[in-house]
């Protein structure tokens, strides 16, 4: 699998958001669990430094909020500028997550630096799921430019891993409070970059 496709349907939605304003736009794929959705928060970044930060999966966890284990995993077969990396969070309330990932620099496209990551799918399912629900699909994407930030995801749990409950949560849910949460998680990684 690769992040293109999903890029592709990020930045048919994007020109959507006014840039100077932010907000988000999000949309039905397939017949997927969640939405796919983009946002856009204004503020001044250096998208180097900002880049540097993202890729630095290995020091994700104390500096990225909800993130609880993130480690590389060597993979001799990936692009220059790739990263392949275990990720477990623990979201307040509905419990941990887990997923294995590769997240690609993929250049510059209509003016913002592109960051994307896609879910190794076969190595996710073969994780052990006492240790947190397993993600049946995770893409994401950061887009970078000096006044602006962009995040945009599509996520869902394995539905065998979790309860009917906790499965609407982490869907239903997740859609209402996409907007909030990929507001937080632009904020917090600029935090981080302006630390470093």
């Amino acid at each position: 699998m690769s992040a293109a496709p999903f890029l592709d349907r990020v930045f048919t939605h994007l020109p959507r958001i006014p840039i100077a304003r932010g907000g988000f736009e999000a949309w039905s794929f397939q017949d997927r669990p969640t939405q796919e959705g983009v946002g856009v928060v204004p503020l001044r970044a250096d998208p180097a430094r900002m880049a540097a930060r993202i890729l630095d999966v290995a020091h994700y966890t104390g500096n990225v909020e909800h993130v609880v284990e993130s480690r590389v995993i060597a993979d001799a077969g990936l692009p220059s500028g790739a990263v392949r990396f275990y990720q477990r969070l623990k979201i307040p309330v509905l419990g941990e997550m887990q997923m294995e990932l590769v997240l690609t620099d993929h250049g510059d496209r209509d003016g913002w630096r592109v960051l994307a990551w896609h879910q190794l799918d076969d190595a996710t399912l073969r994780l052990d799921p006492a240790r947190g629900a397993r993600t049946e699909y995770n893409l994401g994407a950061w887009l970078l430019r000096a006044d602006a930030v962009g995040y945009a995801l599509a996520s869902a749990p394995r539905r065998d891993d979790v309860g009917r409950l906790k499965f609407a949560a982490l869907t239903k849910g997740a859609d209402a409070a996409a907007h909030q949460m990929v507001k937080a998680n632009i904020e917090g990684m600029a935090r981080w970059a302006a630390r470093a």
